[in-house]
């Protein structure tokens, strides 16, 4: 005989039914308990590659079977439908508490979804502060998408200095380049810029993402097959010796990773933030990689470096990000976030995401609640 059943709240969330069928559902999240607070979204950033991903059923999840105690894809039952919540990027009020840390009134970021409301436990989930003196749209960073980027600059730290190092010690003095215009690629450079390094380029293949870099102050290259050549032309050190120190590789195509492997000097490093959905076949490991003793590193979220944990819990990547927005936060709300919708029209946005439907699709699209 089952026991009383915990009493639960009603919520709206974006999900996908089916392929290609992203839709609003109705789900419920837990009343708030000692410690807890419950907390009512006011934006939600949508991240087009991820969630793209899920409403096309195009992720490795969903043709393969992933085995969390060996690690890997291997045959068996696949992720199914419906996927019932979408997004990582969200700012919201807590408006009740059972917690001390958790003030009412207060505005916090965290990663929970496209959801009207969340029980929030900072013992389960990071809750980060929104202060008052940043615009709060721009907290839609704060949780895990500028965190995406920091750990992308700490795992060049790990492979130029070690663990020891500090956020800046893998990008300061040297010459960055960052394939991929879109936001992480942006928020990584101007974390690479604010960070001291040396020089840094962005390419990307889009003009018109290309001119929203040049416009943060960024240089640019068009990534045409040639990028590299330009690169190698303006960073020389001696001969037999040209090109970036280290790539930020911040686009999900295997041309942009081969772009990084040509572009860098002997011995540099690619710091890989992108998901590669179709593979990576324009990838030559026989060619630069090998014969210039490259090496390429995945940055991903859920891990930062070994040995940097204890450094650099999830709260520490938000510090960074949000030094930077106070920095430049005019600039990435004014050129970055380039559409904010209702939330109930998100399903739309998606379907037209993954149908490619839009003439100019948006760089950084937010939900207000």
């Amino acid at each position: 005989m089952s026991g009383p059943q915990s009493p639960v709240r009603a919520v709206r969330t974006i999900g996908v039914v089916a392929p290609g069928r992203p839709e609003v559902l109705d789900d419920t999240d837990a009343e708030p308990g000692p410690g807890q607070a419950w907390v009512s979204t006011e934006y939600s950033g949508v991240s087009a590659g991820t969630e793209v991903a899920l409403v096309r059923g195009t992720t490795p999840h969903h043709r393969l079977h992933w085995d969390p105690d060996l690690r890997a894809f291997r045959d068996g039952p696949t992720a199914g439908y419906p996927v019932r919540t979408l997004g990582y990027m969200e700012v919201g009020r807590v408006t009740e508490s059972r917690s001390p840390d958790l003030a009412e009134g207060t505005r916090v970021a965290m990663a929970y979804g496209h959801r009207t409301g969340y029980c929030a436990d900072p013992s389960v989930k990071p809750v980060i502060p929104v202060p008052d003196d940043l615009d709060p749209l721009l907290g839609v960073y704060l949780a895990q998408m500028g965190p995406i980027c920091v750990n992308g600059l700490l795992h060049a730290t790990a492979q130029f200095t070690g663990p020891g190092g500090g956020v800046g010690d893998g990008v300061r003095d040297r010459h960055v380049l960052v394939t991929g215009a879109g936001v992480i690629g942006l928020l990584s450079a101007l974390l690479a810029v604010r960070h001291g390094a040396a020089d840094v380029v962005v390419a990307d293949p889009s003009a018109q993402r290309r001119a929203v870099a040049g416009v943060l102050g960024l240089a640019t290259v068009d990534d045409d097959g040639g990028a590299w050549q330009v690169v190698k032309q303006r960073w020389r050190h001696a001969p037999g010796d040209a090109g970036a120190d280290v790539v930020l590789q911040c686009r999900g195509h295997d041309a942009a990773l081969a772009t990084g492997l040509k572009a860098l000097r002997p011995q540099g490093v690619v710091v890989d933030l992108g998901f590669y959905q179709a593979g990576a076949e324009a990838v030559r490991l026989g060619e630069e990689f090998h014969h210039n003793g490259l090496s390429v590193v995945c940055a991903q979220i859920s891990r930062v470096p070994r040995g940097m944990a204890g450094a650099w819990p999830r709260t520490a990547l938000a510090d960074v990000t949000l030094d930077l927005l106070r920095e430049r936060g005019d600039d990435v709300r004014r050129h970055l976030v380039t559409d904010v919708v209702p939330f109930g029209d998100g399903p739309a946005l998606l379907a037209d995401l993954a149908d490619r439907r839009l003439p100019s699709p948006p760089l950084q699209a937010v939900l207000r609640f």
